[in-house]
């Protein structure tokens, strides 16, 4: 039986050494201190904010709208060149990977693709395409398709032959098929 001081009544040592690990007055354990107990709590914290950004409802719905419209292409080569490259966020025809469905990752997918379809949307040629002049410019400096999203997909990164084929490719599309409404 224990005094309180570590020891029992015949005054040897609790086998805990000390009497440490019993429980503070009020019930409680022992509680966690300094950094362990900011790293714990921080963990706890961000697993539950993780866990709670998930039911936030943007990002999670990948309906394709239906293809009302599309260039005449100049080549079949172009329209694979750009297709393999903007594609996924610049047609109604998107591929919705796995980590699209994922929060906060979710909300830049569905933002890029939000965006790019009301910059330019080969799938909806019907309707005017304020983008369309712009896509040479990006295309030769080097803003489309964005470094962030030819790191996790390889197959839109396009060698520098690649890239002069699609700038000639869409500038004869352009000249064949323009968008409704200049571009």
């Amino acid at each position: 039986m224990g005094t309180g001081d570590g020891r029992t009544s015949d005054g040897t040592a609790t086998p805990s050494g000390g009497g440490g690990a019993e429980p503070p007055a009020g019930g409680r354990g022992p509680r966690l201190r300094g950094w362990r107990g900011i790293l714990v709590w921080g963990g706890i914290g961000a697993i539950a904010l993780f866990a709670l950004i998930q039911v936030i409802p943007y990002g999670h719905s990948h309906a394709n709208p239906p293809v009302t419209g599309e260039p005449s292409w100049d080549s079949p080569r172009t329209e694979v060149l750009f297709t393999q490259a903007c594609g996924d966020c610049h047609s109604n025809l998107t591929t919705w990977p796995w980590y699209s469905n994922v929060a906060p990752v979710s909300w830049l997918v569905q933002s890029d693709v939000d965006g790019g379809r009301s910059e330019l949307n080969v799938s909806e040629w019907d309707r005017p395409q304020d983008g369309a002049g712009d896509v040479v410019e990006q295309i030769e400096g080097g803003g489309m398709p964005p470094s962030y999203y030819t790191w996790m997909h390889s197959s839109a990164k396009l060698s520098a032959t690649e890239k002069q084929a699609l700038v000639r490719g869409w500038q004869a599309t352009m000249r064949r098929s323009p968008p409704i409404g200049g571009g």
